[in-house]
Formats: C-alpha cells, sequence, structure tokens
C-alpha cells in the first residue's frame, strides 16, 4: 500500500473522530486555531521525501510517526480556547488589507435601510443579493416596503442599492468598510431583514462567517442559494410555489433545513467528510434522497448540498 494513502486514511480517520466527538459533546474543538497549524502539512511532505526515498520500512515508521505526533499536538491544541478572537489570526491580520475591529457594544451603531415597493415589483422576478462576513441575518417579518434592513453596525459599512428593468428587480445588501476591504469581527453585526410578501423572492447570499436564521413559511420563495464559510444556517420552506430550489455550498458549517410535509422533496447531496440527518426521507443512492411523497405530490422542494466539514440536517413539518 503507498505510504500517501495510508497518511490521508489516518488524517480522515482523524477528523472523523473529531467530528464524533464533537457530536456527542465530549469534546469542544475549536476548528479556528487548526488553521495556524498549516505548516504540519509541509513538515510531513519533508519527512515523507527525507525518510522514503527509496521506499524502505523504517522511512515509513518514521513517517507515520511524524503524522501521529503531530495530529495528537493539534487535537491538544485543537480543544484549547483561541488565543485570538479572530479566525485569520492577529499576526496574520497585520499582513493582509483586512480590518479587524475590537468595538465595544457600547459603539453599535443603528441603520435602516428600505427600498419602496411599486405595484409593478409584483409583477417581475425579484433578486435579493446579500454579502458580507462577521454577520447574523434573520428574517424579522413582512413590510409594505420591497425592502428593509435594519443594521446594529459594529463593524464595516452597509449598502442597498435597487436595479430595475423590464422584466427583473434586483436588490443589492453589500457590507464593506470605508476602504472598500471585507472586514470581520467576532462580535460582529446584526441585521434584520423584513420582505414584501407580494413577490416572488430570488435570494442569493454569500457570507463568510455568520449566522442565517430564515422563516420562508409565509413567502413567495422560488429559490434559495447560499455559499458560507463557517456558518450555521438555519431556513424553513414554504409551500406558496409549485417548486422551490434550495442550494447551499459551506464549508465549515451547521445547516438546518424545514420543508412542508405536504410537499415532495429531493435531495442531493455532495457532502464529503459532512453529517447528515434526513428523518423521513428514503434514501436512493448515496447521494440521492426523496420524501415518500415526492412522485405524487403537487409541490416540490429541490435541494442541493455541497459541503466539506458541515452539519446537515434535513427534517419535516
Amino acid at each position: 500500500m503507498k505510504l500517501n494513502r495510508v497518511i490521508w486514511g489516518i488524517v480522515l480517520v482523524f477528523i472523523g473522530i473529531v467530528l464524533l466527538l464533537e457530536n456527542f459533546n465530549i469534546i469542544e474543538f475549536y476548528w479556528r486555531n487548526v488553521w495556524s497549524f498549516w505548516p504540519v502539512v509541509l513538515i510531513i511532505s519533508g519527512v515523507n521525501i527525507l525518510f522514503n526515498k527509496n521506499k524502505s520500512q523504517v522511512g515509513n515508521i518514521i513517517c507515520l510517526g511524524v503524522l501521529v505526533i503531530m495530529l495528537g499536538f493539534v487535537f491538544y491544541k485543537g480543544q484549547q480556547p483561541p488565543a485570538s478572537k479572530h479566525w485569520i489570526g492577529d499576526t496574520l491580520s497585520k499582513d493582509l488589507d483586512v480590518e479587524l475591529n475590537d468595538n465595544d457594544e457600547g459603539d453599535v451603531q443603528r441603520v435602516s435601510f428600505s427600498e419602496p415597493f411599486i405595484a409593478a415589483d409584483s409583477l417581475k422576478k425579484t433578486v435579493f443579493n446579500i454579502s458580507g462576513g462577521g454577520t447574523s441575518f434573520k428574517l424579522d417579518g413582512e413590510t409594505d416596503s420591497l425592502v428593509v434592513a435594519d443594521v446594529e453596525r459594529r463593524n464595516g459599512n452597509f449598502i442597498l442599492q435597487k436595479e430595475s428593468s423590464d422584466s427583473v428587480t434586483t436588490i443589492n445588501f453589500k457590507m464593506k468598510d470605508k476602504k472598500g476591504r471585507w472586514s470581520f469581527n467576532e462580535g460582529g453585526n446584526d441585521v434584520d431583514i423584513k420582505l414584501n410578501k407580494k413577490p416572488e423572492w430570488i435570494l442569493n447570499m454569500n457570507m463568510g462567517a455568520g449566522e442565517v436564521d430564515f422563516d420562508f413559511t409565509e413567502y413567495k420563495v422560488r429559490s434559495f442559494k447560499f455559499d458560507g464559510g463557517a456558518a450555521a444556517l438555519d431556513i424553513t420552506i414554504g409551500d406558496l410555489l409549485p417548486i422551490t430550489d434550495v442550494i447551499v455550498k459551506t464549508g465549515v458549517a451547521d445547516v438546518k433545513i424545514k420543508v412542508p410535509e405536504n410537499s415532495g422533496c429531493r435531495i442531493k447531496t455532495k457532502t464529503g467528510l459532512s453529517a447528515k440527518d434526513f428523518p423521513g426521507f428514503v434514501k436512493i443512492d448515496n447521494s440521492n434522497y426523496e420524501t415518500p411523497n415526492y412522485k405524487t405530490s403537487t409541490k416540490k422542494v429541490f435541494i442541493n448540498l455541497d459541503g466539506g466539514l458541515s452539519n446537515f440536517e434535513v427534517g419535516r413539518y
């Protein structure tokens, strides 16, 4: 057996054990601590080149020994509370074009953004693009306007823009700092979003770390697309449209999706090392799952999940 395959096998087993221990609340593992140990990959690769040139048994043992010691050290450090409150670290932040704000709670600024609702908007496709990092987003009821965003801002600036054509209304909600650079903050920002119930919505979210809590039960959502890194995503899909598409692509995330019990639902997964929990679904193959009423239901929800080290849960209500 090739040594490289053995090494990667041990690494995958290590990650799986850590995730399992976390799921059972046996340990609390701070994945942000792991990023600072990326040079371990260089060390293991170098040892492999030095000691395994002739594919000797001794060289294999040395390489595997170094790997086990390194992973043991990473396992120990991963359980220590982070010294830096920033995911990318204080040292690295000085070399990057980012701003790490350490504002206290007293520095919170409350601002509100809105776009008026025009009767013609309900006849168009309405696209809502949201982007930002270190932010908590929540859907907080309806509004007579088209969109309202109430922000508790601790860092960065927000912009709400509207663009209209004959067939599409596009709303862009973005977060950047004063110099146009991405801004990260441990405390983060809080955004409460209100949507008008009349349009048919297409929502696209692109964010790094953050939280999303959207209940679309009373809204006509044609599609929801989420592209995020270290995020917590909790969404509830309604049944006001015949078809709803949900596309989620994540790095390290906790994803919870709820779909109506009377709607047929199909899940397609590309989840790598992620955990999956789909109660009430029938497994078609290793990648596809369906509800028992998928073929007979007149309303359907299509879910596409793509993640690395994530936890995916899809339930019915």
